[in-house]
């Protein structure tokens, strides 16, 4: 087993820098995908496009080389491109590199000057704006993250509720029609729900309460279980448990018995 993991982590370290090396590629204009580039923060919140970094001389040595790399072996993978192209650039001459440096450090000075011009144009409330957007990105891929680590760590699922256990019934027993759009079925399924007398609905409450004990007691054990594996952050309180109680020591006079 250790064995395993040990093989299963040297691989997934070597894909893991591979992929590294594959993302930025993109900039350099590597893929043939003709996939649309998404909006710079700038341009979320109706501004014109910030200056684009250069590209260093590296990725400028990729730009130039892969469509000769492609010409003499069309069907190599992105990642065997990847490999021969930086073996390429490792056994590349001093004078190309010295030109490939000389144009980076040309338009790096030039991208200086145009980012200076761009960001004195913008206000405050703008900049406010932008740094706003960085957050919730980042905000946002935090939750994405912990709802991947949450569903890895095996976190029991929460039941419907009264609710929606009406509308998974009514797509069955009423199903949205041809004309109908889900949103005009939702609606009317919706208003039924409210029609339904407090008998009506207490089916469905009944079996919402019923798992839902289950539920707690269930998220109760592996909250308890995250807490001990020292995985904190996937619980709602840190606090849920109390700490083990102290084992008692033997004392001396019980040993000599």
């Amino acid at each position: 087993m250790l064995y395993t993991t040990t093989m299963l982590s040297s691989r997934g370290g070597l894909i893991g820098s591979l992929m590294n090396k594959v993302r930025p590629l993109a900039a350099a204009n590597i893929s043939n995908s003709p996939a649309a580039q998404s909006k710079t923060l700038e341009e979320q919140v109706g501004l014109p496009p910030r200056p684009k970094k250069p590209l260093t001389p590296y990725f400028r040595f990729m730009r130039e080389q892969r469509p000769k790399l492609l010409a003499s072996n069309p069907k190599i993978t992105t990642i065997e491109a990847v490999r021969q192209l930086s073996k390429n650039w490792s056994d590349a001459d001093a004078q190309l590199k010295e030109r490939l440096q000389a144009e980076f450090k040309k338009d790096q000075q030039i991208y200086l000057e145009q980012r200076t011009k761009y960001d004195a144009t913008l206000t405050d409330e703008q900049r406010a704006e932008i740094k706003q957007l960085k957050q919730d990105l980042i905000d946002a891929k935090e939750r994405r993250q912990l709802r991947k680590r949450v569903k890895e760590l095996g976190r029991p699922k929460k039941p419907a509720s009264a609710f929606l256990r009406f509308i998974a019934s009514e797509r069955t027993n009423t199903p949205q029609g041809a004309k109908q759009t889900y949103r005009e079925w939702h609606q009317k399924t919706t208003a039924k729900w409210t029609r339904l007398s407090d008998s009506e609905k207490d089916v469905y409450l009944q079996e919402s309460r019923k798992e839902m004990e289950i539920y707690r007691k269930a998220i109760s054990v592996w909250e308890e279980k995250m807490i001990r594996l020292g995985h904190i952050d996937v619980v709602r309180h840190g606090n849920l448990i109390d700490p083990p109680e102290p084992k008692t020591r033997k004392t001396q006079s019980v040993k000599d018995k």
